[in-house]
């Protein structure tokens, strides 16, 4: 009994605390930041900052629903999460962040997002993928390499799952030429210290396929997109993906 005990206590010790939360009768929603995240002083501030305000919306978003339609609330409020991760460092520079949310507001079932941060350590801001590029123009030649290469990385990973009948036109509609419709993007790791083996493509349920199937991860190699790569996209790309990466993502 005292080894269950001793057990117990322990599990609950490991449990993170959130870096912020709201609790009240409507909704708890909390925030988690990774411990690598909260060792960068700005971008901690940044991503909870950002945190917060999703906090806040979602709290007002529960609390105006319950004043419509209370009967939503009788099992419980709202169950809300975000969790930012980082990926990838590139150059000792360029962070990739993930930030995953989790809601439940009592539907047919939860639902889960997922987008990404870029953030240059040598300015402390969120940037985008562009200084990597020559171009990144909407139905420009960059962009439209990119598309074509995520839908075929996306029809691979659909066969891997026994998934290729959602393979079709229909589902890959939303992945557009353009750097704000194509997906959350990241620097993906590489096999070669310091730099990018290229881009990965993160997409919740529904995005590409049936909330079924999950979220999906479309991988670019940067030996797709060399012709388009500025001296700075040069000087981070190289290497190959490690062999572990793929399996880790959902």
């Amino acid at each position: 009994m005292a080894l269950s005990a001793t057990c117990v206590i322990s599990a609950f010790a490991a449990d993170p605390k959130p870096d912020a939360v709201i609790r009240n009768k409507n909704i708890e929603a909390r925030i988690f930041l990774e411990d690598k995240i909260k060792a960068d002083a700005a971008l901690a501030a940044d991503c909870l900052a950002e945190g917060r305000k999703w906090l806040d919306k979602n709290a007002a978003d529960a609390a105006a629903s319950r004043k419509e339609d209370p009967q939503f609330f009788r099992d419980g409020g709202w169950d809300f999460e975000r969790k930012y991760s980082i990926r990838s460092v590139v150059a000792d520079r360029y962070v990739s962040i993930l930030r995953d949310d989790y809601m439940d507001t009592h539907g047919a079932h939860p639902n889960s997002d997922v987008n990404t941060i870029l953030w240059d350590r040598s300015e402390n801001k969120r940037i985008s993928i562009r200084p990597f590029f020559t171009e990144t123009a909407d139905n420009g030649a960059t962009m439209k390499a990119m598309v074509k290469a995520v839908i075929a990385s996306l029809k691979i990973e659909k066969k891997k799952r026994d998934t290729s009948e959602t393979a079709t036109e229909e589902w890959f509609k939303g992945v557009e030429p353009s750097l704000l419709k194509i997906g959350a993007v990241t620097l993906a790791p590489s096999t070669e210290a310091g730099k990018s083996s290229g881009l990965t493509f993160h997409y919740p349920p529904y995005a590409v396929g049936p909330y079924a199937e999950g979220q999906y991860v479309a991988y670019v190699p940067w030996e797709t997109l060399k012709p388009y790569l500025t001296p700075e996209g040069v000087r981070i790309f190289g290497g190959a993906r490690p062999k572990g990466d793929a399996d880790e993502q959902p």
